[in-house]
């Protein structure tokens, strides 16, 4: 199954942990083991660690990060406007905004390794309920659905969209856990979360529209491929996440009810 990674890059520029598939393969494994077995033994007979000086920085660094993505990839998108939105293809090494679509798609590639800090924050915490099938999973998912855009599809086009919904709301969201750090009633107040998570459930139905759309197209020549990874990513993640919605905010309040 291997042999699929001797076909060449899509992109002739190679750029480090976006090439050969060890190193995603490594990091992703070395994040599950981490999370499901390994930190969850190392902190059996441990006190949790107070992590909140470094959670505050942390979020600080991924506001700062996702904000300064989303706002470069607003003026390209609707400033410069290299993209037709019914068909977005990768740019061609010529065209003038080829290189910040390379190092904005690059960006947030190396965001997901980021994200993976989450989880291992949970565990030296010892909130293992917050490590739950959905976080664990959309983190590992996250990594190698965009590790494997790059590597076969290329930097940008069709997954340009996606990326630039997931920043927006990971700047949301980074500025939620940053806020809740500080202030204890907006920590306890639910509100905030559940509308986080609509936000969420309403980025994948987006973009699984807008790949409908696409590939109702007759004149585009997109390659299936980024449709079929944006269509499958998108339809698994909303599913997951709607089921998340239910049973935290639908189903408690019903029970109350009855």
């Amino acid at each position: 199954m291997f042999e699929v990674f001797n076909r060449p890059p899509a992109d002739p520029v190679q750029l480090p942990l976006a090439v050969g598939p060890w190193p995603v393969i490594l990091i992703v494994t070395g994040y599950l083991l981490f999370v499901l077995k390994l930190g969850r033994l190392f902190m059996a007979n441990r006190a949790p660690y107070d992590l909140r000086a470094v959670l505050k920085v942390y979020n600080l660094i991924q506001i700062v990060y996702n904000g300064t993505l989303f706002l470069l990839a607003t003026f390209g998108i609707f400033v410069i406007r290299p993209y037709d939105i019914e068909c977005i293809m990768v740019l061609t090494p010529d065209n003038p905004f080829k290189k910040v679509e390379r190092v904005l798609a690059y960006a947030y590639f190396l965001n997901k390794i980021l994200d993976l800090l989450d989880t291992v924050f949970i565990v030296l915490r010892k909130n293992y309920r917050q490590a739950s099938v959905l976080h664990v999973g959309h983190h590992a998912a996250m990594v190698l659905a965009v590790y494997s855009g790059l590597r076969f599809y290329g930097y940008g086009g069709h997954l340009v969209l996606t990326g630039y919904l997931n920043v927006f709301v990971h700047c949301v969201m980074y500025i939620y856990y940053y806020i809740s750090s500080q202030s204890q009633s907006v920590k306890q107040n639910r509100w905030w979360k559940q509308y986080i998570t609509i936000m969420q459930m309403l980025q994948f139905l987006i973009v699984i529209a807008h790949s409908i759309w696409t590939l109702n197209q007759p004149s585009c020549k997109l390659s299936l491929y980024p449709v079929a990874l944006v269509l499958f990513m998108g339809t698994v993640m909303f599913i997951m996440f709607s089921n998340f919605y239910v049973h935290t905010y639908i189903l408690p309040k019903k029970n109350k009810q009855e």
